[in-house]
């Protein structure tokens, strides 16, 4: 079964940062299309970032663009999120999301395979 498990999250201060880890089991990891997605309370799952199977291209939100830079090493089957200057608004349950076809990277119904999720709290 394949599995994604994410870490890096917790509780940081608004204008610092951190780094978020989705790591790939049982996957053919460097065919895959990763994003991350984010699911803030009563609010609707959003798209953040997507990474290519290659790398070399990538797909950020507006709202997170020149802030968050995602990255993957096929050899660790691991994507990351780096995350800075990070405000309250970016408070959400943080998921990692696999897309074998890379059609669409920011709709959130074209991936495949997801994690359980890791909590960002920024505080104010």
């Amino acid at each position: 079964q394949v599995q994604l498990v994410e870490s890096g999250g917790g509780l940081v201060q608004a204008g610092g940062s951190l780094r978020l880890s989705c790591a790939a089991s049982r996957l053919t990891f460097s065919r895959y299309t990763m994003g991350w997605f984010r699911q803030a309370p009563g609010k609707e799952r959003e798209f953040v970032a997507a990474v290519t199977w290659s790398g070399s291209y990538t797909h950020y939100a507006d709202s997170v663009k020149g802030r968050f830079t995602i990255s993957r090493d096929n050899a660790k089957n691991t994507v990351y999120l780096q995350m800075n200057s990070l405000n309250p608004e970016d408070t959400a349950v943080y998921y990692c999301a696999a897309d074998l076809r890379g059609e669409r990277p920011s709709r959130g119904t074209d991936y495949d395979y997801w994690g359980q999720g890791t909590q960002v709290t920024v505080s104010s």
